[in-house]
């Protein structure tokens, strides 16, 4: 998570929001926390792994799917970066948001990427995915390794959308799978994709409920009011 560049924040790369910043102090955590971590990180990478196995075997099928090859790239940006996350300070570690989170992030291998009903071509669909996968891009370079599978409180970002919205990294998540859906589109797919943004704005909610014990944050969320949509959420 992030914090807006303004006035009386002091602008720089990355900056610990909480007492004792030392890189160190992100790793020693119990040895039961490091398990999990751990464990997380595997699951993550087997379940990208065999994603990403069959996606690409599907497209061998048919080559004119160019929106699968965007699904597949978008999937390694939203998941793959995680397993080379920072491991945070704080981390919620709750029953609730554990089911929330792994579902927010793997729901994508639910999806049937057979032939479904186009609504628009490949290529216009392949555009808005791109445009999606953009704004993830943006998101996470101004992160940088400040993201991950679990509401976590990972430090303070001074710079990029964040300025402007809370969670920009949703909104590309959202624009991706609208893409994907335009040229995909399937009673299975239409109903994870709607499902997943219910699931999505519960994320961000437990994510601001960790993040608001932090006071920068709390003045974040002061200047920056809305999470998704400006003027609307």
């Amino acid at each position: 998570m992030s914090i807006s560049s303004t006035s009386d924040f002091k602008y720089e790369p990355l900056r610990l929001s909480m007492e004792n910043p030392s890189p160190a102090g992100h790793t020693r955590l119990p040895r039961a926390q490091l398990s999990m971590e751990i464990a997380l990180r595997i699951l993550t990478a087997a379940v990208l792994f065999l994603f990403v196995y069959g996606t690409v075997q599907q497209y061998l099928k048919d080559m004119s799917r160019i929106t699968l090859l965007f699904f597949i790239v978008a999937n390694i940006l939203t998941v793959g970066l995680a397993i080379f996350s920072r491991i945070p300070l704080e981390r919620d570690w709750n029953p609730f948001s554990l089911v929330v989170a792994l579902f927010g992030t793997f729901y994508f291998a639910a999806f049937n990427i057979e032939p479904g009903l186009q609504l628009l071509p490949e290529g216009c669909a392949a555009t808005v995915q791109i445009v999606g996968v953009l704004i993830q891009i943006y998101a996470k370079l101004s992160l940088r390794r400040s993201f991950g599978l679990l509401p976590a409180n990972r430090g303070v970002v001074v710079f990029g959308p964040y300025r402007f919205i809370r969670h920009p990294m949703y909104v590309g998540y959202f624009v991706t799978d609208i893409g994907f859906l335009l040229a995909n589109l399937g009673l299975q797919n239409l109903f994870l994709v709607l499902m997943q943004w219910g699931v999505q704005v519960v994320r961000i909610m437990q994510e601001e409920r960790l993040l608001s014990k932090d006071d920068t944050y709390r003045r974040y969320m002061g200047r920056v009011r809305y999470r998704l949509v400006a003027g609307v959420f």
